[in-house]
């Protein structure tokens, strides 16, 4: 598979008031053409450090950062722009012309490039048709939704044909439903348009959703990267589990109760498992907490359960022969949102 990005021991430090913060420490991990890559950490742990680096829109301070088997570190400021051409961003705020129409802010990098007008505005309508908005071309940004805003500036991110596409907490300012609608969106054009794309976000369920690999930034070092689904699934990182553990509404009955997480990942949404439990064995546990859901009639998602006293292993048996993943989980971790 092809390397898009490569990053090789990557560190990034700030002086502020003379104090030195280093946001990134000795960052190395690779990203492959065509995949979906995201990259999470809680706020302020230098995700969207690391992704500015990756456009040089912020340069390194040591390590070395390659784009197809290209130093970034090494090219002057004309090749610097002639990369950029090649890796599209959008942002959280949508960064709209708000005194454009949608067409013409679809048609302003194109515009920049020196595109001529007719086949400027052919591509920008092609890119409106992309994202579902060629009805909204004449309308102006301040009268759209925040889907469509994002909408908007997705069309304009893929008028330049890029290679990549960067999308630097693109869905946080959006409602659930919004947000999953655009997520929808952005694989649809990975699938279709074989874009490569990075996504920097600090929930979970934005790459549980989207995201083929993931990597997990914790006061800017690299914790872990890997499949999202073996992640998701059994994190082995104190950061990977903070991100992953659902918060509990429920505290366990008794401080030295045994607590596990069970993980729904593509078995049957209609199969009740805990009635099962409760059923055929006579078991019983306390559920503090449960955020699964249905995809398609599959079900995904996690719980926590309390185990009662002396039942423990039966428990755990049960669930592991019917295909759960079964993970312990200590007192400190189910307080973790």
């Amino acid at each position: 598979m092809t390397e898009v990005f490569r990053l090789d021991r990557v560190s990034k430090k700030y002086i502020n008031d003379g104090r030195e913060f280093l946001a990134l420490k000795d960052v190395s991990l690779s990203i492959s053409e065509g995949e979906i890559f995201g990259i999470i950490g809680m706020s302020g742990a230098g995700k969207s450090t690391l992704v500015r680096t990756l456009n040089r829109l912020e340069d390194v301070t040591s390590g070395t950062i390659s784009f197809y088997g290209q130093d970034l570190g090494s090219l002057n400021a004309r090749d610097v722009r002639k990369v950029r051409r090649n890796i599209a961003m959008i942002f959280q705020s949508f960064n709209l012309l708000q005194q454009r129409s949608v067409l013409s802010n679809v048609m302003q990098p194109l515009r920049i490039a020196g595109v001529r007008g007719n086949e400027r505005k052919k591509k920008a309508l092609e890119m409106l048709r992309v994202v579902g908005l060629e009805d909204k071309k004449d309308e102006y940004p301040s009268r759209l939704s925040g889907g469509q805003r994002q909408r908007v500036a997705i069309a304009r991110a893929l008028a330049s044909e890029p290679k990549v596409l960067l999308c630097d907490e693109a869905t946080s300012a959006l409602d659930p439903k919004m947000t999953s609608e655009i997520l929808d969106l952005l694989k649809d054009i990975n699938r279709t348009r074989k874009l490569t794309i990075v996504i920097i976000t600090h929930e979970m369920s934005v790459v549980e959703k989207i995201c083929d690999r993931v990597a997990i930034i914790d006061s800017g070092m690299l914790a872990e990267v890997g499949q999202v689904k073996k992640i998701f699934a059994d994190p082995q990182s104190e950061a990977a589990r903070k991100l992953v553990f659902p918060s509990n509404p429920f505290d366990p009955s008794k401080k030295d109760s045994r607590l596990i997480r069970l993980v729904f990942d593509g078995l049957s949404a209609g199969r009740p498992f805990i009635a099962e439990l409760v059923e055929k064995t006579g078991h019983k546990v306390n559920i503090l907490s449960a955020n699964t859901r249905s995809v398609g009639g599959i079900g995904y998602g996690q719980m926590v359960l309390e185990l009662p006293k002396g039942e423990e292993e039966q428990i755990i048996g049960f669930f592991k022969d019917r295909g759960l993943s079964v993970q312990e989980v200590k007192h400190s971790e189910q307080l973790h949102s």
